[in-house]
């Protein structure tokens, strides 16, 4: 019989498809990885990877037992949420992931109500760059800028996010044909606020990308050039300063997903509707009857 836990760091490997990417997914090295991988290929009695100098290969059985193991963790989170979704334990821990940029600057400072409210839940937010997996309880809320597709998932949109292009003051005194831009890497070229920005930049110099909003602000206070920031992050700053809109304004929709075995859970909701509320309040965009009769949407389904 082989050990569950080497199995989890071959799963890892097949979803990373390298051996630094599941060790950085699992937080451990790579040597851990590889030990663990050997392991199980023993118990097993097959040879599940091929390791061809740096890069490691699933073989035909590899790819077999990765598939068969997928479903075997699938099942297993599944028991993990029914039973979750039943108990009403003393603390309830609740992880919420957000875009980073969101998760910081407009999350963080306003959790201190909610845990002062409810001290029976243990809150955890993550600011996840990629879009983690609720079906793995990765998360058990997830703030997305698109509408998820996986049929497990239930989401309502809650809000927009408006967006405006930022530049150090007086920057926009140069001459236009002198202003750089700042931007995403061109991998996200199809992403709306990037098109919008790219649009108005009309072939004008890309000086520098980022794909941390927090960094092309802070590279806007520098003078580096002119960005497309959602306004909650960068109308507060003094470094910075709107430009005219000329163009027709940019923004996006706002998502709150939940995983539809745990959507009941007292505690998710309680989450849920806290963050709900607060974007409602917060976002002059944001209709708080929306909002609101999305989350009673999201519970009833």
């Amino acid at each position: 019989m082989f050990d569950w836990n080497d199995m989890r760091h071959f799963v890892a490997l097949a979803e990373a498809g390298t051996l630094s990417g599941a060790a950085r997914k699992l937080r451990v090295d790579h040597v851990t990885v590889a030990r663990h991988i050997a392991a199980l290929e023993h118990s097993l009695g097959e040879i599940l990877v091929d390791r061809l100098g740096r890069r490691w290969q699933l073989t035909d059985a590899g790819r077999h037992v990765a598939r068969v193991a997928d479903g075997m963790q699938a099942q297993a989170h599944a028991l993990e949420r029914a039973v979750r979704s039943r108990k009403a334990g003393a603390l309830a821990k609740v992880t919420v992931s957000a875009p980073p940029a969101f998760a910081s600057a407009f999350l963080a400072p306003r959790v201190a109500e909610l845990t002062l409210q409810h001290r029976e839940i243990e809150l955890t937010l993550l600011g996840a760059q990629p879009m983690i997996s609720l079906s793995r309880q990765e998360a058990d809320i997830a703030i997305r800028l698109t509408r998820p597709t996986e049929p497990s998932y239930v989401s309502r949109r809650i809000g927009s996010i408006s967006y405006g292009l930022y530049a150090r003051p007086g920057y926009v005194s140069r001459p236009p044909e002198e202003w750089r831009f700042i931007a995403y890497h061109s991998a996200l070229d199809h992403v709306p606020e990037q098109l919008w920005l790219l649009d108005f930049a009309n072939g004008r110099r890309i000086g520098f990308r980022s794909n941390d909003l927090l960094s092309q602000l802070a590279a806007v206070r520098e003078g580096l050039g002119i960005a497309a920031l959602p306004r909650f992050l960068a109308a507060a700053d003094k470094g910075v300063t709107a430009l005219p809109m000329e163009q027709a304004e940019l923004s996006r929709d706002v998502y709150l997903v939940v995983h539809m075995d745990i959507r009941r859970h007292v505690a998710v909701r309680i989450v849920m509707e806290y963050i709900a509320k607060k974007l409602a309040s917060d976002f002059p965009r944001v209709e708080q009857e929306t909002a609101v009769h999305a989350l009673g949407e999201v519970a009833s389904k």
